[in-house]
C-alpha cells in the first residue's frame, strides 16, 4: 500500500508541475485541485490513495510546509513598502485580530451551545490565522497594490505564532477547569516566551546563516546541486530551534525570512525560487492528504449549525474586524473588503486542529469538523474568488 500512495502522490505532483503555469491561471488554485483528488482518491473514494496516518505525521508535515513557505514569502516581501504600510499589519493584528476571536467566541456560543464556553474560544482562536499560501495569487499578483499584498504577507505570516500560546493557554483549561484562575499569568508568560523567543532565533539565525552563504559564495564552495534545498534547511532549523526552546516556530520562520530578505544578496532571489518549489510541494502534499483522510473522517459530525458557523467565520466575523480597525486609512471600500476577504483559513488551522483532536476534549470532534469545513469552504471560496476579486480591485 505505501507505494500505491507514493505513486498516487508523486504522479499527481509530477502531473501539476507539468501544467502548473497554464492551472495557475484558472480559478482553481492548487489546493483545491489537490484537495478533490485526495478526496476522489481516497478513503471515502476510490480508496486508490488510502492514508492511515497518525495525527503527528499529518501534523508535522502541515508544520514544514508552513515554515518554509512563511520563510520565503517573509524573504521576498519588499521592505521599503512594508515599513512605509507597517500600521496597517500593526492594527490588524494588535486589534483586528483579538476582535476575530471574540466575534468567533459570540458566533460560537450562539450556533455551538452544546460546547463548553473554553472550547468555543479554543475553536475561535484556532481559526483566526490566515494562510498567505492559499491565497498566493493575492499576495503574489502585481495587479494587486504592494501595500495590500505587504499588509496581507505580514499579517499572515504573524498572526498564526500569536495564536500558538492562547491556543495552548486554552487547552490545559479545557482539560483542567481549576487552571482558569491562571489564565492571565498562563497567557502573558507563554505570549512573551512564544513570540519573544521567536523573533530572536529566527533574527539571530538568518543573520549567522546569511554570513555562512555570504562567504560561500563569495569562495565559490557550494555546489549548484546544493544551492536547491540551503533555504529549506535554513527555514527548518529556524522553525525547529524555536520549537525546541520554547517559542513560536512559526514566527521564528517568518521573522528569519525577513531578516534573510533584508540581507538582501545577489544570489537571494536564485536560493528563494528553488525553496519556494520545495514549500509548494509539501503544501499540496498536504492538501492531498487532507482531502484523502480528513475530510470524509469529519462528515459524519457535520451539522447546518457547523456550515453556518463557517460561513461565519468566513464573512462577518473576518471582514467585520477588519474593516473597523481600517477606519481613518487612507484604503477606499473595496480595499478593505478586499483585505478583509482575503483572510483564508490553511495549513496553521490544520495544525491547531489537530492538537485539538490530540486532547480527546469532550467536543473535539465538533470543534474539528467546525475547522475542517470551514477550511474546506476557504479552499472552494478563496481559490476560486482571487483572479475575479483581484480584476474588480483594479476597476
Amino acid at each position: 500500500m505505501i507505494y500505491q500512495n507514493l505513486t498516487v502522490i508523486f504522479a499527481v505532483v509530477f502531473l501539476y508541475s507539468v501544467t502548473s503555469r497554464w492551472l495557475e491561471q484558472k480559478p482553481v488554485n492548487g489546493a483545491l485541485l489537490f484537495c478533490i483528488i485526495g478526496f476522489l482518491l481516497g478513503n471515502d473514494g476510490l480508496q486508490w490513495f488510502q492514508v492511515k496516518l497518525n495525527n503527528e505525521t499529518i501534523k508535522t508535515l502541515a508544520e514544514l510546509a508552513l515554515a518554509i513557505v512563511l520563510f520565503t514569502d517573509a524573504a521576498n516581501t519588499n521592505l521599503k513598502v512594508l515599513k512605509e504600510n507597517i500600521d496597517l499589519p500593526r492594527r490588524l493584528l494588535l486589534f483586528g485580530l483579538p476582535l476575530t476571536i471574540l466575534l468567533g467566541i459570540g458566533a460560537g456560543l450562539a450556533l455551538l451551545p452544546g460546547l463548553p464556553v473554553i472550547e468555543v474560544a479554543i475553536l475561535a482562536a484556532l481559526l483566526a490565522p490566515t494562510d498567505a499560501a492559499l491565497g498566493k495569487a493575492v499576495v503574489t499578483d502585481p495587479a494587486v497594490p504592494p501595500k495590500i499584498r505587504g499588509t496581507l504577507n505580514a499579517e499572515s505570516g504573524l498572526n498564526d505564532g500569536i495564536c500558538v500560546p492562547i491556543v495552548f493557554t486554552l487547552l490545559p483549561i479545557a482539560e483542567n477547569p481549576e487552571l482558569i484562575s491562571a489564565l492571565n499569568k498562563m497567557a502573558a508568560k507563554l505570549l512573551a516566551q512564544q513570540i519573544g523567543l521567536g523573533v530572536i532565533i529566527g533574527i539571530g539565525i538568518a543573520l549567522v546563516a546569511g554570513q555562512v552563504i555570504a562567504y560561500s559564495f563569495k569562495s565559490k564552495e557550494q555546489s549548484k546541486t546544493w544551492e536547491q534545498v540551503t533555504i529549506v534547511a535554513l527555514a527548518i532549523c529556524c522553525f525547529s530551534i524555536a520549537q525546541l526552546a520554547g517559542g513560536s516556530g512559526f514566527i521564528a520562520a517568518f521573522v528569519g525570512g525577513l531578516t534573510f530578505g533584508w540581507l538582501d544578496k545577489p544570489y537571494k532571489k536564485k536560493l528563494l525560487d528553488s525553496a519556494e518549489g520545495v514549500g509548494d510541494t509539501l503544501s499540496l502534499m498536504t492538501w492531498l492528504i487532507f482531502g484523502a483522510a480528513i475530510i470524509g473522517s469529519v462528515l459524519h459530525t457535520f451539522t447546518w449549525e457547523i456550515l453556518l458557523y463557517s460561513i461565519l467565520s468566513l464573512t462577518l466575523v473576518r471582514i467585520l474586524p477588519v474593516y473597523l480597525v481600517l477606519h481613518g486609512e487612507p484604503l477606499k471600500l473595496r480595499e478593505k473588503l478586499f483585505i478583509g476577504w482575503f483572510g483564508p483559513r490553511g495549513l496553521a488551522s490544520i495544525v491547531f486542529a489537530i492538537v485539538v483532536l490530540d486532547a480527546n476534549l469532550p467536543g473535539s470532534s465538533v470543534i474539528a469538523s467546525t475547522a475542517v469545513t470551514t477550511i474546506g469552504l476557504s479552499v472552494i471560496l478563496h481559490g476560486l474568488t482571487a483572479h475575479t476579486f483581484i480584476k474588480a480591485l483594479k476597476s
